[in-house]
């Protein structure tokens, strides 16, 4: 048996010469192997290196080079995205009417007016908080006649909301409005009696409800059943007036107050807002924001409006026209009241009271 295995090598070894062949020369790296396989014995031997290598095969090592360019535009770095969306405007619409030799007749005057609004907006999944603080202030002046107050508006609002999933549009929010005026108004051309000041009124709601606000759309309805509406009445003369639906004071027979008028009147109601903005035309934009309200206890069915309603035109970057109208009915605030002796012979009644603006001035977006 040793015999017969020693011969199976010697003729293993003999035929593995004979059956050698010569691969690619340029496997200079890699190890070429015969095998032969007889029986259950394997056989290897090595191949023979190379001898001749062609002219094209480049045997040097590689060499590695690098070439700085330096940056001409600077580096922007990688900013983490905020989920606020803010808005700064300010604006002055300038009106000027002038007359020379003008035989028709007419009074050289004009006018400025002023508006400064900030927004504030959050919104990320579940959650959305809105903010908007607008102020608006103007004067105009007529020749012959003292200045007198053309605009003046002060209005704060904030909502937060809170959708289940971000599917839906419908959220549980809680609203917060709060409107007042800058500077003392009177009915011109009387300048001795003030009508109204910086909180006199002065109207706060505080309530919660439910918000329609659809994605992709500057659309925003809010419903609430259940609003508190603070009127404040901070100045005496005012407050013993009785004006703007706060409780009057008490007099004697010869006027004198016995009981000063109360500074607040609190309410207890159902509120509606709505705002909207949409582009008419090309650099045409229209705003629009209603608010609507009724009280439970002492007018349910009366409802206070305030409408507001603009048209922004756009000439250029800076330059805008705007064209707005405030239509305003609080059955609170009076009109045509009678008084004779300390007496009020005439209580007078509620009107719808209208504001229309033009301007064309400056206005800058940032």
């Amino acid at each position: 048996m040793f015999k017969r295995v020693i011969v199976l090598l010697v003729l293993a070894f003999c035929f593995s010469g004979v059956n050698a062949q010569v691969r690619n020369p340029l496997e200079v790296d890699s190890v070429k192997v015969d095998t032969t396989i007889v029986g259950t014995i394997v056989v290897r031997r090595n191949q023979e290196k190379i001898k001749q290598i062609p002219r094209g095969v480049k045997l040097a090592n590689p060499r590695i080079t690098y070439e700085a360019n330096p940056r001409k535009q600077k580096f922007d770095w990688f900013k983490i995205p905020s989920f606020w969306d803010n808005k700064n405007h300010f604006g002055v619409a300038i009106n000027e009417v002038a007359f020379v030799n003008w035989k028709a007749g007419g009074n050289n005057s004009v006018s400025a007016i002023g508006d400064v609004k900030f927004v504030r907006n959050y919104k990320f999944r579940y959650v959305q908080w809105n903010n908007s603080l607008d102020l608006r202030f103007g004067l105009s002046a007529i020749e012959g006649e003292k200045l007198r107050k053309a605009d003046d508006a002060i209005r704060f609002s904030s909502t937060f909301a809170y959708r289940r999933d971000t599917i839906s549009n419908w959220y549980y929010s809680v609203k917060a409005n709060f409107n007042s005026q800058f500077a003392d108004g009177y009915k011109y051309p009387n300048t001795e009696n003030i009508i109204s000041k910086f909180m006199a009124p002065g109207y706060l709601f505080l309530g919660a409800g439910t918000s329609y606000i659809p994605e992709g759309k500057k659309f925003n309805l809010y419903i609430s059943p259940i609003t508190q509406k603070a009127t404040f009445v901070l100045d005496d003369d005012l407050a013993n007036s009785g004006a703007f639906g706060v409780k009057k004071a008490e007099r004697d027979a010869d006027g004198n107050i016995t009981k000063k008028g109360e500074k607040s009147l609190m309410e207890f109601g159902f509120l509606v807002t709505n705002t909207w903005k949409t582009e008419v035309a090309k650099n045409m934009n229209l705003e629009h924001e209603v608010s609507l309200y009724t009280d439970y206890l002492n007018s349910f069915g009366n409802v206070d409006v305030d409408w507001e309603l603009r048209l922004g035109m756009t000439v250029n970057e800076y330059v805008k026209a705007t064209i707005g109208t405030n239509l305003l009915y609080d059955d609170d605030i009076l009109f045509g009241e009678v008084v004779t002796d300390g007496v009020v012979t005439t209580r007078g009644r509620p009107k719808i009271q209208f504001k229309q603006l033009l301007g064309v001035g400056l206005s800058y977006d940032f």
